[in-house]
Protein backbone atom coordinates (compact mmCIF):
# COMPACT_ATOMS: atom_id res chain seq x y z
CA UNK A 1 0.00 0.00 0.00
CA UNK A 2 1.37 3.73 -1.21
CA UNK A 3 2.04 6.06 2.02
CA UNK A 4 -0.78 8.22 2.84
CA UNK A 5 -1.18 11.36 1.16
CA UNK A 6 -1.21 14.24 3.04
CA UNK A 7 -3.31 16.89 1.46
CA UNK A 8 -3.07 19.59 3.98
CA UNK A 9 1.11 18.89 4.49
CA UNK A 10 1.24 19.75 0.73
CA UNK A 11 -0.68 22.53 0.35
CA UNK A 12 1.56 24.62 2.82
CA UNK A 13 5.04 22.96 0.61
CA UNK A 14 3.30 24.54 -1.92
CA UNK A 15 2.26 27.72 -0.77
CA UNK A 16 5.40 28.06 1.32
CA UNK A 17 7.12 27.58 -2.28
CA UNK A 18 4.63 30.08 -3.58
CA UNK A 19 5.61 32.93 -1.12
CA UNK A 20 9.11 32.29 -2.18
CA UNK A 21 9.21 32.49 -5.92
CA UNK A 22 7.21 35.52 -5.46
CA UNK A 23 9.45 37.24 -3.45
CA UNK A 24 12.44 35.96 -5.29
CA UNK A 25 11.03 37.22 -8.31
CA UNK A 26 10.15 40.39 -7.08
CA UNK A 27 13.82 41.12 -5.38
CA UNK A 28 15.50 40.27 -9.14
CA UNK A 29 13.22 42.75 -10.86
CA UNK A 30 10.36 41.29 -12.04
CA UNK A 31 7.22 44.02 -12.57
CA UNK A 32 4.93 40.52 -11.80
CA UNK A 33 5.27 36.72 -11.63
CA UNK A 34 2.99 34.25 -10.86
CA UNK A 35 3.54 30.28 -9.51
CA UNK A 36 1.36 27.53 -10.47
CA UNK A 37 2.48 23.92 -8.50
CA UNK A 38 0.57 20.38 -7.93
CA UNK A 39 1.27 17.43 -6.51
CA UNK A 40 -0.62 13.80 -7.34
CA UNK A 41 -0.71 10.60 -5.97
CA UNK A 42 -2.18 7.39 -7.30
CA UNK A 43 -2.43 3.97 -7.71
CA UNK A 44 -3.42 2.26 -10.63
CA UNK A 45 -4.38 -1.51 -11.47
CA UNK A 46 -5.06 -4.05 -14.85
CA UNK A 47 -6.14 -7.28 -14.84
CA UNK A 48 -6.55 -9.00 -17.52
CA UNK A 49 -8.29 -13.31 -18.21
CA UNK A 50 -8.34 -13.60 -14.47
CA UNK A 51 -4.57 -12.47 -14.34
CA UNK A 52 -2.90 -8.93 -12.41
CA UNK A 53 -1.51 -7.61 -15.21
CA UNK A 54 -0.05 -4.27 -14.43
CA UNK A 55 0.12 -2.55 -10.72
CA UNK A 56 1.37 1.24 -10.77
CA UNK A 57 2.16 3.22 -7.71
CA UNK A 58 2.68 6.92 -9.10
CA UNK A 59 3.54 10.03 -7.15
CA UNK A 60 3.89 13.04 -9.27
CA UNK A 61 4.59 16.96 -8.78
CA UNK A 62 5.30 19.96 -10.73
CA UNK A 63 5.82 24.25 -10.61
CA UNK A 64 6.04 26.61 -12.93
CA UNK A 65 6.57 30.29 -12.80
CA UNK A 66 5.64 33.22 -14.86
CA UNK A 67 7.56 36.58 -15.07
CA UNK A 68 6.80 39.56 -16.48
CA UNK A 69 9.52 42.63 -17.42
CA UNK A 70 8.81 45.37 -19.03
CA UNK A 71 5.99 43.77 -21.30
CA UNK A 72 8.32 40.58 -21.84
CA UNK A 73 7.19 37.34 -20.66
CA UNK A 74 9.22 34.51 -19.82
CA UNK A 75 8.40 31.19 -17.99
CA UNK A 76 9.98 27.99 -16.43
CA UNK A 77 8.83 24.51 -15.03
CA UNK A 78 10.03 22.14 -12.75
CA UNK A 79 9.61 18.78 -11.33
CA UNK A 80 11.30 19.45 -8.20
CA UNK A 81 9.70 21.64 -5.70
CA UNK A 82 12.74 21.94 -3.59
CA UNK A 83 14.09 25.54 -2.24
CA UNK A 84 16.94 25.33 -4.89
CA UNK A 85 14.72 24.37 -7.80
CA UNK A 86 12.49 27.46 -7.04
CA UNK A 87 15.14 29.82 -7.48
CA UNK A 88 16.58 28.02 -10.76
CA UNK A 89 13.11 28.45 -11.96
CA UNK A 90 12.63 31.71 -11.40
CA UNK A 91 16.59 32.71 -12.31
CA UNK A 92 15.70 30.94 -15.85
CA UNK A 93 11.92 32.37 -16.22
CA UNK A 94 13.51 36.34 -15.39
CA UNK A 95 16.54 34.91 -18.33
CA UNK A 96 13.76 34.03 -21.11
CA UNK A 97 11.77 37.05 -20.66
CA UNK A 98 14.82 39.21 -21.47
CA UNK A 99 15.17 36.95 -24.74
CA UNK A 100 11.15 37.37 -25.88
CA UNK A 101 9.33 39.70 -27.88
CA UNK A 102 7.29 42.31 -26.39
CA UNK A 103 3.73 41.53 -25.83
CA UNK A 104 1.37 44.15 -24.58
CA UNK A 105 -1.15 41.48 -23.82
CA UNK A 106 0.79 39.86 -21.59
CA UNK A 107 0.20 40.25 -17.80
CA UNK A 108 -1.59 39.19 -14.90
CA UNK A 109 -5.21 39.51 -14.37
CA UNK A 110 -6.78 42.68 -13.14
CA UNK A 111 -6.24 42.84 -9.34
CA UNK A 112 -9.98 42.94 -8.92
CA UNK A 113 -10.91 40.07 -10.59
CA UNK A 114 -8.78 37.99 -8.51
CA UNK A 115 -11.06 35.26 -6.69
CA UNK A 116 -12.42 36.29 -3.13
CA UNK A 117 -15.01 33.88 -2.65
CA UNK A 118 -13.25 30.30 -1.94
CA UNK A 119 -15.79 28.10 -0.88
CA UNK A 120 -15.40 24.33 -0.15
CA UNK A 121 -16.71 22.73 -3.25
CA UNK A 122 -16.80 19.03 -1.75
CA UNK A 123 -14.28 17.60 -4.85
CA UNK A 124 -11.50 15.69 -2.26
CA UNK A 125 -12.65 12.32 -1.24
CA UNK A 126 -9.61 10.08 -0.44
CA UNK A 127 -9.85 6.24 -0.91
CA UNK A 128 -8.11 4.36 1.54
CA UNK A 129 -7.41 1.52 -1.09
CA UNK A 130 -4.89 -1.05 -1.02
CA UNK A 131 -3.49 -2.41 -4.01
CA UNK A 132 -4.80 -5.97 -3.20
CA UNK A 133 -8.68 -4.26 -2.48
CA UNK A 134 -7.80 -2.42 -6.14
CA UNK A 135 -7.01 -5.60 -7.76
CA UNK A 136 -9.97 -7.90 -5.67
CA UNK A 137 -12.24 -5.04 -7.37
CA UNK A 138 -11.08 -5.39 -10.89
CA UNK A 139 -11.00 -8.80 -11.39
CA UNK A 140 -14.44 -8.94 -9.67
CA UNK A 141 -15.31 -6.26 -12.57
CA UNK A 142 -13.44 -8.55 -15.48
CA UNK A 143 -15.57 -11.61 -13.76
CA UNK A 144 -18.93 -10.70 -14.21
CA UNK A 145 -18.43 -9.20 -18.00
CA UNK A 146 -16.58 -12.68 -18.81
CA UNK A 147 -19.35 -14.48 -17.22
CA UNK A 148 -22.09 -13.59 -19.64
CA UNK A 149 -22.53 -15.74 -22.08
CA UNK A 150 -21.32 -14.94 -25.45
CA UNK A 151 -18.02 -13.44 -24.16
CA UNK A 152 -15.08 -14.84 -25.86
CA UNK A 153 -12.46 -13.36 -23.86
CA UNK A 154 -11.28 -9.97 -22.13
CA UNK A 155 -9.49 -6.91 -23.20
CA UNK A 156 -9.10 -6.50 -19.19
CA UNK A 157 -9.99 -4.61 -16.69
CA UNK A 158 -8.78 -1.26 -14.97
CA UNK A 159 -9.55 1.19 -11.94
CA UNK A 160 -7.60 3.86 -10.59
CA UNK A 161 -7.75 6.00 -8.08
CA UNK A 162 -6.19 9.66 -7.44
CA UNK A 163 -6.00 12.51 -5.78
CA UNK A 164 -3.98 15.62 -5.43
CA UNK A 165 -3.06 19.19 -4.04
CA UNK A 166 -3.01 22.03 -6.83
CA UNK A 167 -1.92 26.03 -6.03
CA UNK A 168 -1.89 29.43 -8.14
CA UNK A 169 -0.75 32.56 -6.71
CA UNK A 170 0.42 35.62 -8.42
CA UNK A 171 2.08 38.89 -7.42
CA UNK A 172 -1.17 40.83 -6.85
CA UNK A 173 -1.26 38.54 -3.48
CA UNK A 174 -3.54 36.23 -4.88
CA UNK A 175 -3.10 32.54 -3.12
CA UNK A 176 -5.43 29.84 -4.21
CA UNK A 177 -5.30 25.90 -3.29
CA UNK A 178 -7.85 23.27 -4.15
CA UNK A 179 -7.25 19.39 -3.38
CA UNK A 180 -9.33 16.44 -5.69
CA UNK A 181 -9.94 13.55 -6.09
CA UNK A 182 -11.01 11.29 -9.07
CA UNK A 183 -11.57 7.75 -9.32
CA UNK A 184 -12.79 5.52 -12.16
CA UNK A 185 -13.28 2.08 -12.91
CA UNK A 186 -13.66 0.39 -16.48
CA UNK A 187 -14.02 -3.41 -18.32
CA UNK A 188 -13.80 -4.37 -22.19
CA UNK A 189 -14.53 -7.37 -23.53
CA UNK A 190 -14.27 -9.30 -27.16
CA UNK A 191 -17.34 -11.23 -28.57
CA UNK A 192 -17.22 -13.00 -31.83
CA UNK A 193 -19.46 -14.58 -34.34
CA UNK A 194 -19.12 -16.04 -37.58
CA UNK A 195 -18.50 -12.56 -39.07
CA UNK A 196 -15.72 -11.87 -37.01
CA UNK A 197 -14.78 -10.27 -32.99
CA UNK A 198 -16.28 -7.17 -31.43
CA UNK A 199 -14.94 -5.47 -28.60
CA UNK A 200 -16.95 -2.94 -26.64
CA UNK A 201 -16.42 -1.19 -22.75
CA UNK A 202 -18.26 0.11 -20.14
CA UNK A 203 -15.97 2.58 -17.09
CA UNK A 204 -17.68 4.76 -14.42
CA UNK A 205 -15.99 7.58 -13.38
CA UNK A 206 -16.71 10.09 -9.94
CA UNK A 207 -14.64 11.98 -7.53
CA UNK A 208 -16.02 10.09 -4.34
CA UNK A 209 -15.53 6.13 -4.53
CA UNK A 210 -19.05 5.28 -2.93
CA UNK A 211 -20.31 7.29 -6.42
CA UNK A 212 -18.66 4.44 -8.46
CA UNK A 213 -20.91 2.00 -9.99
CA UNK A 214 -20.41 -1.46 -8.79
CA UNK A 215 -18.07 -3.72 -10.25
CA UNK A 216 -20.46 -6.26 -11.42
CA UNK A 217 -22.28 -3.61 -13.05
CA UNK A 218 -19.83 -2.35 -15.17
CA UNK A 219 -18.62 -5.90 -16.40
CA UNK A 220 -22.09 -6.59 -17.23
CA UNK A 221 -22.93 -3.74 -19.30
CA UNK A 222 -19.73 -3.72 -20.93
CA UNK A 223 -20.54 -7.83 -21.93
CA UNK A 224 -24.22 -5.96 -23.37
CA UNK A 225 -22.65 -3.42 -25.40
CA UNK A 226 -20.03 -6.08 -26.49
CA UNK A 227 -22.91 -8.49 -27.75
CA UNK A 228 -25.01 -5.73 -28.78
CA UNK A 229 -22.06 -5.12 -31.73
CA UNK A 230 -21.93 -9.07 -33.26
CA UNK A 231 -23.42 -9.30 -36.88
CA UNK A 232 -22.10 -5.67 -37.68
CA UNK A 233 -22.40 -4.38 -41.47
CA UNK A 234 -21.99 -1.41 -43.33
CA UNK A 235 -25.00 1.01 -43.99
CA UNK A 236 -26.01 2.34 -47.02
CA UNK A 237 -25.12 5.41 -48.31
CA UNK A 238 -27.21 8.69 -48.37
CA UNK A 239 -28.44 11.56 -46.45
CA UNK A 240 -29.95 10.09 -43.42
CA UNK A 241 -30.53 11.94 -39.39
CA UNK A 242 -28.06 10.46 -36.96
CA UNK A 243 -28.46 10.25 -33.44
CA UNK A 244 -25.58 10.89 -31.41
CA UNK A 245 -25.62 8.53 -28.28
CA UNK A 246 -25.30 10.76 -24.92
CA UNK A 247 -21.45 9.14 -24.73
CA UNK A 248 -20.47 11.09 -28.14
CA UNK A 249 -22.41 14.14 -27.88
CA UNK A 250 -20.33 15.59 -25.37
CA UNK A 251 -17.95 15.20 -28.74
CA UNK A 252 -20.15 18.10 -30.48
CA UNK A 253 -20.49 20.39 -27.26
CA UNK A 254 -16.42 20.00 -27.49
CA UNK A 255 -16.54 21.38 -30.77
CA UNK A 256 -18.29 24.10 -30.42
CA UNK A 257 -16.51 25.04 -27.14
CA UNK A 258 -13.03 25.07 -28.98
CA UNK A 259 -14.57 27.12 -31.71
CA UNK A 260 -15.64 29.83 -29.02
CA UNK A 261 -12.39 30.00 -27.23
CA UNK A 262 -10.26 33.28 -27.31
CA UNK A 263 -7.22 31.66 -28.49
CA UNK A 264 -9.05 30.15 -32.01
CA UNK A 265 -10.61 33.34 -31.84
CA UNK A 266 -7.90 35.70 -31.58
CA UNK A 267 -5.85 33.76 -33.95
CA UNK A 268 -8.45 33.92 -36.49
CA UNK A 269 -8.63 29.96 -36.68
CA UNK A 270 -12.61 29.72 -35.67
CA UNK A 271 -15.81 29.28 -37.73
CA UNK A 272 -17.72 31.38 -34.95
CA UNK A 273 -15.14 34.56 -35.26
CA UNK A 274 -17.33 37.98 -34.47
CA UNK A 275 -20.65 36.08 -34.83
CA UNK A 276 -21.96 36.74 -30.77
CA UNK A 277 -25.59 37.50 -31.27
CA UNK A 278 -25.96 34.91 -34.31
CA UNK A 279 -28.21 31.90 -33.74
CA UNK A 280 -26.28 28.83 -33.97
CA UNK A 281 -28.93 26.75 -32.24
CA UNK A 282 -32.76 26.37 -31.97
CA UNK A 283 -34.80 29.06 -29.39
CA UNK A 284 -35.26 25.99 -26.79
CA UNK A 285 -31.54 25.49 -26.83
CA UNK A 286 -29.41 27.04 -23.99
CA UNK A 287 -25.65 25.83 -22.43
CA UNK A 288 -23.69 27.47 -19.68
CA UNK A 289 -21.06 26.25 -17.07
CA UNK A 290 -21.70 25.63 -13.74
CA UNK A 291 -18.34 25.45 -11.64
CA UNK A 292 -19.15 26.31 -8.49
CA UNK A 293 -21.10 23.30 -8.29
CA UNK A 294 -21.02 20.78 -5.62
CA UNK A 295 -18.81 18.23 -6.07
CA UNK A 296 -18.90 18.10 -9.60
CA UNK A 297 -16.03 17.04 -12.15
CA UNK A 298 -14.22 20.23 -12.65
CA UNK A 299 -15.71 22.57 -10.41
CA UNK A 300 -12.90 25.33 -8.87
CA UNK A 301 -13.63 28.56 -7.08
CA UNK A 302 -10.80 30.29 -9.57
CA UNK A 303 -9.32 29.80 -12.81
CA UNK A 304 -5.81 29.31 -14.13
CA UNK A 305 -5.20 32.85 -13.42
CA UNK A 306 -6.98 33.45 -10.47
CA UNK A 307 -9.83 35.21 -11.67
CA UNK A 308 -13.02 34.26 -9.80
CA UNK A 309 -15.12 31.44 -11.80
CA UNK A 310 -18.59 32.30 -12.27
CA UNK A 311 -21.87 30.94 -14.11
CA UNK A 312 -21.19 31.42 -17.58
CA UNK A 313 -24.03 31.22 -20.19
CA UNK A 314 -22.60 30.65 -23.89
CA UNK A 315 -25.31 29.87 -25.65
CA UNK A 316 -28.85 31.30 -24.68
CA UNK A 317 -31.79 30.59 -26.23
CA UNK A 318 -30.12 29.45 -29.32
CA UNK A 319 -27.58 32.37 -29.43
CA UNK A 320 -24.15 32.49 -29.40
CA UNK A 321 -23.90 34.85 -26.10
CA UNK A 322 -20.78 34.75 -24.76
CA UNK A 323 -17.52 33.66 -26.04
CA UNK A 324 -14.82 31.56 -23.90
CA UNK A 325 -11.70 33.96 -22.17
CA UNK A 326 -8.95 33.97 -20.34
CA UNK A 327 -7.24 37.37 -19.13
CA UNK A 328 -4.57 37.09 -22.17
CA UNK A 329 -7.32 36.01 -24.81
CA UNK A 330 -9.80 38.47 -23.67
CA UNK A 331 -7.33 41.15 -24.31
CA UNK A 332 -6.14 40.24 -27.59
CA UNK A 333 -9.51 40.28 -27.91
CA UNK A 334 -9.96 43.73 -26.56
CA UNK A 335 -12.99 42.16 -24.42
CA UNK A 336 -13.13 41.13 -20.24
CA UNK A 337 -12.24 37.71 -19.26
CA UNK A 338 -14.91 35.25 -18.88
CA UNK A 339 -12.75 33.66 -15.69
CA UNK A 340 -11.99 30.38 -18.13
CA UNK A 341 -8.68 30.47 -17.78
CA UNK A 342 -7.51 26.60 -18.51
CA UNK A 343 -11.19 26.68 -20.27
CA UNK A 344 -15.07 25.60 -19.28
CA UNK A 345 -16.44 24.09 -16.29
CA UNK A 346 -19.18 21.36 -15.51
CA UNK A 347 -20.84 22.58 -18.90
CA UNK A 348 -25.18 21.89 -18.15
CA UNK A 349 -28.14 22.06 -21.08
CA UNK A 350 -31.47 23.72 -20.35
CA UNK A 351 -33.32 21.96 -22.48
CA UNK A 352 -36.94 20.03 -23.25
CA UNK A 353 -35.58 16.77 -22.26
CA UNK A 354 -36.67 13.78 -24.48
CA UNK A 355 -36.71 10.29 -23.98
CA UNK A 356 -34.59 8.05 -25.59
CA UNK A 357 -37.53 5.58 -27.45
CA UNK A 358 -38.84 8.95 -28.51
CA UNK A 359 -35.71 10.04 -30.29
CA UNK A 360 -35.57 6.92 -32.23
CA UNK A 361 -39.28 7.11 -32.99
CA UNK A 362 -39.13 11.05 -34.15
CA UNK A 363 -35.86 9.73 -35.98
CA UNK A 364 -37.73 6.85 -38.08
CA UNK A 365 -34.99 5.75 -40.20
CA UNK A 366 -31.38 6.58 -39.89
CA UNK A 367 -28.38 5.92 -37.71
CA UNK A 368 -27.43 5.33 -33.88
CA UNK A 369 -23.57 6.25 -33.33
CA UNK A 370 -22.15 5.00 -30.66
CA UNK A 371 -18.57 5.09 -31.64
CA UNK A 372 -16.75 7.70 -33.28
CA UNK A 373 -13.02 7.62 -34.78
CA UNK A 374 -10.69 9.76 -35.89
CA UNK A 375 -10.00 13.96 -36.43
CA UNK A 376 -11.20 14.76 -38.89
CA UNK A 377 -12.86 18.20 -37.40
CA UNK A 378 -11.78 21.53 -39.65
CA UNK A 379 -12.11 24.12 -36.79
CA UNK A 380 -11.66 26.94 -39.42
CA UNK A 381 -14.31 25.95 -41.72
CA UNK A 382 -16.41 23.94 -39.32
CA UNK A 383 -16.32 21.13 -41.63
CA UNK A 384 -16.78 17.36 -39.44
CA UNK A 385 -15.76 13.87 -40.98
CA UNK A 386 -15.49 11.26 -38.40
CA UNK A 387 -15.47 6.82 -38.70
CA UNK A 388 -18.45 5.65 -37.15
CA UNK A 389 -19.88 2.85 -35.35
CA UNK A 390 -23.72 2.20 -34.10
CA UNK A 391 -26.82 0.74 -35.05
CA UNK A 392 -29.64 1.33 -37.90
CA UNK A 393 -32.82 2.20 -37.16
CA UNK A 394 -36.03 1.74 -39.06
CA UNK A 395 -39.41 2.48 -38.18
CA UNK A 396 -38.25 4.10 -34.84
CA UNK A 397 -36.50 0.85 -33.82
CA UNK A 398 -32.71 -0.60 -33.74
CA UNK A 399 -32.35 -3.48 -36.67
CA UNK A 400 -28.68 -4.09 -36.39
CA UNK A 401 -25.15 -3.14 -35.44
CA UNK A 402 -23.55 -1.05 -38.51
CA UNK A 403 -19.58 -0.09 -38.73
CA UNK A 404 -17.08 0.91 -41.36
CA UNK A 405 -19.01 4.59 -42.43
CA UNK A 406 -18.25 7.67 -42.24
CA UNK A 407 -20.90 10.75 -41.11
CA UNK A 408 -19.75 14.07 -42.34
CA UNK A 409 -21.49 17.44 -42.67
CA UNK A 410 -20.43 20.85 -41.29
CA UNK A 411 -20.97 21.74 -37.33
CA UNK A 412 -22.64 25.07 -37.50
CA UNK A 413 -25.29 23.03 -40.10
CA UNK A 414 -25.39 20.40 -37.56
CA UNK A 415 -26.05 22.77 -34.36
CA UNK A 416 -29.02 24.29 -36.15
CA UNK A 417 -30.06 21.16 -37.15
CA UNK A 418 -30.26 19.58 -33.70
CA UNK A 419 -33.79 18.58 -33.69
CA UNK A 420 -34.37 17.37 -29.66
CA UNK A 421 -31.60 16.21 -26.71
CA UNK A 422 -32.20 13.25 -24.82
CA UNK A 423 -33.39 12.53 -21.29
CA UNK A 424 -30.51 10.02 -21.30
CA UNK A 425 -27.91 12.51 -19.47
CA UNK A 426 -24.64 11.06 -19.13
CA UNK A 427 -23.09 12.56 -15.93
CA UNK A 428 -19.45 10.54 -16.08
CA UNK A 429 -17.73 13.63 -17.01
CA UNK A 430 -17.52 17.58 -16.48
CA UNK A 431 -20.37 17.39 -19.57
CA UNK A 432 -23.55 16.79 -18.87
CA UNK A 433 -26.00 15.86 -21.61
CA UNK A 434 -27.60 13.01 -23.38
CA UNK A 435 -28.18 12.16 -26.95
CA UNK A 436 -28.41 14.99 -29.95
CA UNK A 437 -30.92 14.13 -32.63
CA UNK A 438 -29.64 15.70 -35.51
CA UNK A 439 -31.73 16.46 -38.84
CA UNK A 440 -29.35 15.18 -41.39
CA UNK A 441 -25.61 14.08 -42.37
CA UNK A 442 -24.15 12.62 -45.14
CA UNK A 443 -23.22 9.20 -44.68
CA UNK A 444 -20.54 6.74 -46.59
CA UNK A 445 -21.38 3.41 -45.80
CA UNK A 446 -21.65 0.40 -49.19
Amino acid sequence: MTKAFDAKAQQALLEARAEQALALARRLGADACEFGGSVDQGVGVSVREGEVESVELSRDQGIAVTVYLGGHKGSASSTDASERSIQEVVEKALAIARYTGKDPAAGLADRELMASHLPDLDVHHPWPLSTEEAIELALACEAAGRGEPGIRQSEGASLSSGEGVRIYANSHGFLGTQAGSRHSLSCMLIAEDAQGMQRDYEYSSARSPQALLDPEVIGRRAAERTLKRLGARRPATGRFPVLFDATVADGLIGHLMNAIAGGALFRQSSFLCDRLGDALFPEWFTLGERPLEIGAMASSPFDNDGVQTRDNVFIENGRLASYMLSAYSARRLNMQTTGNAGGARNLRISAPLTPREALLSRMGRGLLVTELMGQGVNGVTGDYSRGAAGFWVENGEIQYPVEEFTIAGNLEAMFKGLEAVGSDTDTRGSVHTGSWLIDELTVAGS
